[in-house]
């Protein structure tokens, strides 16, 4: 929590390099000298920060981990004020998603994961941030699919369009659809604005419970059903199945579940999901089944370099003989 404070205050940041004595960093960060003084010391004891003398106070380099120009992005993803913290502070509700099974997000924040983010504008854009975070697994996610033969591709909840830019930047043929919510689309055309990409993309401000733009070539889901529970989950690629019809794809991209590589990693996120907003990991069969269920049967999974796994998906035959 001391490094967390440390990294919300932006103290590597405001200390520049240089030893600045803790009267002066206190006033650069707004806080009680007396109280900020206690916190460095027990952060140099534990290895973040230098005292240079006493009472002057310097970056060393696991402090400097916390700039806010790292990057590692630490310093956002520590910041109490924003998602990556209060991601976090929602554990401090895990007796409670125990006890029950229901998110720990409500009884900690007092309002559903979705709705919170809905109605904190601050916190949602936070959100979006840390979603587009990550460039290598973005163009990882990009260019782990064959979009050779694709005219149009809708992004699902495709957040601020991280991962439709990178996918228009490789195939200069494709027109894209972002679809999120209101804010985060807003948030999406200035992204694909100033890159110069919104021109070949429109923006759907809807939520993706309700009927999806129809008549794409494919329809694509990434780091979207984990978010969810197996009923909600199962709803979101029904409302992607029936946007595509028989002859288009349903592209779901998530981290792959399993007792293999990573099981400390796949325990770890999956109770994540629970306590945030009821969503899970799931393993390929999981995902199978899932799909089943909305109609759609996978033609291929295959595991990207930074071990993504890429869902290929289609209307399973007796749902696409009735659509047709």
């Amino acid at each position: 929590m001391a490094v967390r404070v440390a990294a919300t205050l932006r103290l590597t940041d405001l200390m520049a390099g240089d030893a600045v004595p803790v009267e002066e960093l206190a006033r650069r960060s707004d806080t009680n000298a007396d109280a900020l003084g206690r916190l460095l010391r027990h952060l140099t004891c534990r290895g973040v920060f230098v005292e240079r003398e006493p009472g002057s106070f310097a970056v060393n380099e696991p402090a400097a981990l916390l700039a806010s120009d790292h990057p590692a992005g630490m310093r956002a993803w520590l910041d109490l004020g924003g998602f990556g913290g209060q991601m976090d502070l929602a554990f401090t509700g895990l007796l409670h998603t125990v006890r029950t099974g229901q998110p720990a997000w409500e009884t900690v924040f007092g309002a559903p994961f979705w709705h919170h983010l809905a109605t904190n504008p601050q916190m949602s854009a936070s959100f979006d941030a840390s979603m587009a975070a990550g460039t290598e697994y973005v163009i990882d996610a990009a260019t782990g699919f064959d979009w050779s033969g694709t005219r149009h591709v809708v992004d699902v909840g495709g957040g601020t369009g991280a991962l439709l830019a990178e996918i228009l930047r490789a195939n200069p043929d494709i027109r894209a659809t972002l679809v999120d919510l209101p804010d985060t689309v807003a948030r999406g055309r200035q992204y694909l604005t100033e890159r110069g990409l919104n021109t070949r993309c429109e923006f759907a401000a809807q939520s993706f419970f309700d009927p999806l733009p129809a008549g794409a070539d494919a329809y694509v889901l990434s780091g979207v059903i984990h978010d969810w529970g197996d009923d909600d989950a199962v709803l979101i690629l029904r409302r992607c199945a029936d946007a595509a019809g028989p002859h288009s794809r349903v592209v779901v991209i998530e981290s792959l579940g399993s007792a293999g590589d990573h099981p400390a990693m796949f325990a770890e996120m999956n109770l994540r999901m629970l306590v945030l907003s009821g969503g899970r990991e799931r393993t390929i069969e999981d995902y199978t089944a899932i799909a089943a269920e909305a109609g759609l049967d996978f033609a291929n999974v295959h595991t990207t370099p930074l071990g993504q796994a890429i869902f290929d998906c289609g209307q399973r035959p007796e749902r696409a003989s009735r659509d047709r």
